[in-house]
C-alpha cells in the first residue's frame, strides 16, 4: 500500500503562510520566517535531519495552485512554478486548479499535471502514478486540510517555528477528529520538528 506523507512548516499560532501572499511574498508577509530553518545554509543537525525528511524521494506529489504559483483565474501567462527549470520534486506533481492547462515537463524528472476535478481525483492519479513509492501532499494549507479531512495522510511532519504571524493561512482550520501520535522530535533554535503518525 502506498504511504502518504505530508511535511509542513507552521508558526507557533498555527499558520503555514502569512497574510497577503503574492509574487513578492510567496509565503505571505512574515511567512519566510517560518521557513528559515531550511532556507540558506543549514548547519544544525536537527534541521539537516528534518530537511532530509522533507527531501526524501516520493513517487508522486499533490499540491494546490497557490503552492504552484501566484496566478489566479485563467492561465494568462506561462508560469512554470516557483522553483526554476529543475524543481526539487523529481517526480510527477498533480496541481489542483479550476482552470485546465497542459502538463509542463521540466528538468530532473518533474512534470506538473493540472487537475480540475478536485482533490480525490488528483490523489487517485498520484497514487496510481507513484506505484507504491509513496505520495506526498506538498501543500499549501488548503490542500493539506483536504488530505487530512479525506483521511489519506499516514505521516505528518510539522516544523514549528518560534514565530507568531497573527494571521494568514491556518493549517488545521476545519479539520476535525485528527489524532496524531508523535514518533520523533528534533529541536533547533529555528524550529521544533515533530514527526507524527496519523491514527485512524
Amino acid at each position: 500500500m502506498t504511504q502518504t506523507t505530508c511535511h509542513m512548516s507552521v508558526s507557533l499560532d498555527g499558520f503555514a503562510a502569512g497574510p497577503d501572499q503574492s509574487r513578492e511574498h510567496p509565503l505571505g508577509v512574515g511567512g519566510q520566517d517560518v521557513h528559515r530553518w531550511h532556507l540558506g545554509d543549514i548547519t544544525d543537525p536537527a534541521d539537516i535531519a528534518a530537511r532530509d525528511w522533507l527531501l526524501r524521494p516520493r513517487g508522486a506529489y499533490v499540491m494546490g495552485r497557490n503552492m504552484f504559483g501566484p496566478i489566479r483565474g485563467a492561465w494568462d501567462e506561462d508560469w512554470r512554478g516557483w522553483w526554476g527549470d529543475e524543481p526539487p520534486y523529481h517526480a510527477p506533481v498533480f496541481v489542483l486548479t479550476h482552470h485546465a492547462r497542459e502538463s509542463i515537463e521540466l528538468e530532473g524528472g518533474t512534470t506538473f499535471h493540472f487537475v480540475t476535478d478536485g482533490f480525490d481525483a488528483a490523489f487517485a492519479q498520484a497514487t496510481a502514478t507513484a506505484d507504491g513509492r509513496g505520495v506526498d501532499i506538498a501543500g499549501g494549507a488548503s490542500t493539506v486540510r483536504q488530505a487530512l479531512s479525506a483521511g489519506v495522510v499516514d505521516e505528518l511532519v510539522l516544523d514549528i517555528a518560534p514565530v507568531l504571524l497573527g494571521s494568514g493561512e491556518r493549517l488545521f482550520d476545519g479539520v476535525d477528529d485528527l489524532c496524531l501520535s508523535p514518533v520523533e522530535v528534533l529541536h533547533s533554535p529555528l524550529a521544533t520538528h515533530i514527526r507524527y503518525r496519523v491514527e485512524r
